[in-house]
């Protein structure tokens, strides 16, 4: 019997995933363990390896194409196997049978009565009443029914052209004008029943009645026709907007600022990279680091989360997890979007190896090449817009989170210091917490601790 590739689940948030690039052609030989194909997520790039030897048969997965989790992209036949290419049918079933992965996160084997699927007709019947013929999925079917969208104006993008899931969320998205009323049935519903419009719409949907905000996709009658471009959302964009909005309205956020002078830290970071020992790579020699700031605020938000561990957890409605470790995110600006890696045990590991390691991390999360492992979890997080002169700003948290550092440039200010007022180098960070985890006064504390760390630096080397 023949493997079966699936497309994989490397993300915990991931629903859908796209093949970006297969490395084995149809009718090749492959050992288990090759690299078959790259899925592209919403955050990175993974190569995903053969689960059998064999040939590889019926590749319905193509490159570029959203792919719910779960669902069947190949086949591996065993070298003495007999092959018979697969069928629309088999291959429409294969698809159908994972379409619920994404919401319920376990596939289920189809019911009896699933096995003729109920979106397609019979060889030799005509098609089903009300829908012209249109392949879809009983989801994207009943979703369509629900949205009042008539499957026959809208291209199927899964197998042997079937409307899914992702179809629909898409023809619900479109900004085009217009776009919404065309796609309106015209009182006809996928059972064959016509319907009247409800009498609460006198207004049409794709035209907001007097007063209102525009409706979506109505807002492009704002602006001049040809002033603009519309860029589809990619998958990266569309889980920043889906994370942020949920972090806003389900955190009860509040916010610490306060300032730390910088100087004696400027000084140590100098000291401590002027002795650093040379290494030979490729391009020559080099020292074996080059610490940061950015490196120092990791360390010490870090240790400060040790120095005050009640502030080192997470909210769940069952219970408050309360972290062993001070596991730090850094947030790193890619093209298209943030990801945002982890320093594992920050609290315990050197400046050095810290700055080597985040190094590494960032450069990989700009070819979106990190493990899952390597960005998902982690206890606290540190956003730094100083390299672009901001003075302050207010971070969002990121779950599993309950704070997050905002930290702002360094700048030469004039501080009051025994009656004097003297210049020192200060920098303004802003610690966002969940309320339901950090009280007030213990994100106080914690930031106090931070502070002190990095106007004393020499506390972050013993």
């Amino acid at each position: 019997m023949p493997t079966e590739v699936i497309l994989p689940k490397v993300d915990m948030d991931m629903a859908t995933g796209q093949i970006s690039r297969w490395f084995a052609e149809e009718g090749a030989r492959v050992k288990k363990g090759d690299v078959l194909f790259e899925i592209e997520t919403d955050k990175a790039a993974m190569e995903i390896d053969a689960p059998a030897s064999g040939v590889l048969r019926d590749v319905t997965g193509k490159e570029g194409v959203d792919i719910a989790v779960g669902a069947a992209v190949a086949w591996i036949y065993a070298e003495d196997e007999s092959y018979a290419p697969i069928s629309p049918l088999e291959g429409e079933m294969s698809t159908k049978s994972t379409e619920g992965v994404a919401s319920g996160g376990t596939v289920s084997a189809p019911s009896t009565a699933e096995m003729t699927p109920p979106d397609r007709p019979l060889a030799g019947h005509p098609p089903l009443k009300g829908e012209g013929g249109t392949r879809a999925t009983p989801l994207a079917r009943r979703l369509a029914r629900e949205a009042g969208l008539n499957l026959s104006g809208i291209s199927g993008t899964g197998p042997y052209g079937r409307v899914v899931k992702a179809d629909i969320d898409a023809a619900l998205s479109s900004p085009l004008e217009g776009e919404v009323s065309a796609k309106r049935t015209e009182g006809v519903a996928s059972e064959g029943t016509s319907f009247a419009p409800s009498p609460v719409e006198p207004t049409p949907p794709d035209r907001p009645a007097a007063g209102h905000p525009p409706l979506k996709g109505d807002v492009l009658r704002l602006f001049e026709q040809g002033s603009y471009e519309l860029v589809p959302h990619d998958n990266m964009r569309k889980t920043i907007a889906r994370r942020l909005v949920e972090a806003k309205t389900t955190i009860p956020h509040f916010y610490l600022t306060l300032d730390c002078e910088l100087d004696a830290l400027l000084a140590l970071r100098t000291q401590i990279n002027a002795a650093a020992p040379v290494k030979k790579t490729d391009k020559g020699d080099a020292p074996a680091y080059k610490l940061s700031v950015n490196d120092m605020v990791i360390k010490a938000m870090a240790m400060a989360l040790k120095a005050v561990p009640d502030a080192n957890a997470s909210w769940t409605e069952i219970a408050m997890v309360k972290h062993k470790h001070a596991d730090v995110g850094v947030a790193v600006s890619i093209p298209g979007g943030l990801i945002t890696p982890i320093i594992r045990k920050a609290d315990e590991k050197t400046l050095s190896t810290i700055s080597n390691e985040m190094k590494d991390l960032a450069s990989r999360a700009r070819s979106r090449k990190l493990k899952p492992e390597e960005y998902q979890g982690g206890t606290t997080a540190v956003s730094n817009l100083g390299m672009f002169g901001i003075k302050d700003f207010a971070a969002v948290i990121n779950p599993p989170h309950a704070t997050i550092l905002a930290v702002g440039a360094g700048e030469e200010r004039a501080v009051v210091k025994n009656g004097e007022i003297k210049i020192a180098t200060v920098m303004s960070v802003t610690l966002s917490t969940d309320h339901r985890a950090v009280d007030g006064a213990l994100g106080a504390e914690l930031l106090v601790a931070f502070k002190r760390l990095i106007e004393n630096p020499m506390g972050m080397l013993v």
